[in-house]
């Protein structure tokens, strides 16, 4: 991969073993809280690793036959307590953060619903007018998908959505449990019959997302795919008139 030509990861490939790259600020913040996280547990696991390992070889009936009539420790008692609980709270205060970033705190421009059914999704589009835009998305079988099309990812119909635009969706099932994931976007939410699910989208890249159903829901759980082609405001615009017609 040249330096001046970055390849993002939407998808998830053979053989991954790192996050796909974040295409929302959300999943940019799931990634860097993870990192973080990690830091710490890293330290903490090699602080308590040298501890054992001291307690083990130096404390041996062998090398010591009088034993320790120590049996409380006043300052060490408080030390090891108040310092997890400061651990626990610097982890605590970005994660409230970002969990509350979750949570809707600007008017969408568009509201879609998302319907999963067995085995495929359908999308609503109901605020672009006086006429709604749905449409059912299905895997492509094999012997349809054109030359760079991804094996069990490629739909008849992507959700389309605008760049750098406010969206809400509501998430719903139409028979059985469903969950609508896209590691990009940073959303994993479940599609629940008799309930909607709302979760905030802001994309701020241009390009195609892959996902799948991440609830086992029948004998297709894996093949049902979710596709999702993110467009200009300009070409979103040129998708309506044309989905319209």
């Amino acid at each position: 991969m040249s330096f001046y030509n970055i390849v993002y990861i939407d998808g998830s490939r053979p053989w991954q073993l790192g996050f796909q790259d974040p295409a929302t600020p959300i999943a940019e913040g799931i990634v860097r809280f993870h990192h973080d996280l990690i830091a710490v547990l890293i330290r903490v696991s090699v602080f308590v690793a040298w501890i054992i390992t001291r307690a083990v070889t130096h404390f041996v009936e062998t090398k010591k036959h009088i034993p320790s009539t120590v049996v409380h420790g006043t300052l060490r008692e408080v030390v090891w307590t108040i310092i997890p609980a400061l651990v626990l709270v610097a982890i605590a205060v970005p994660s409230f953060a970002l969990l509350y970033s979750v949570d809707e705190r600007v008017v969408p421009a568009i509201t879609v619903k998302v319907v999963g059914h067995q085995w495929y999704w359908s999308y609503e589009y109901s605020d672009i007018g006086e006429e709604s835009r749905s449409f059912d998305s299905y895997m492509l079988p094999e012997d349809e998908r054109v030359d760079g099309g991804r094996r069990l990812y490629e739909v008849d119909n992507r959700m389309v959505l605008p760049l750098d635009t406010h969206v809400r969706l509501l998430i719903t099932s139409a028979d059985v449990l469903h969950c609508w994931a896209v590691p990009s976007f940073g959303i994993k939410r479940d599609a629940c019959p008799g309930r909607l699910n709302q979760v905030s989208l802001y994309v701020t890249r241009p390009g195609v997302y892959y996902g799948q159903c991440s609830e086992i829901c029948g004998v297709n759980h894996g093949f049902m795919p979710i596709a999702v082609e993110v467009r200009t405001r300009a070409d979103y615009a040129i998708w309506l008139v044309e989905a319209s017609q």
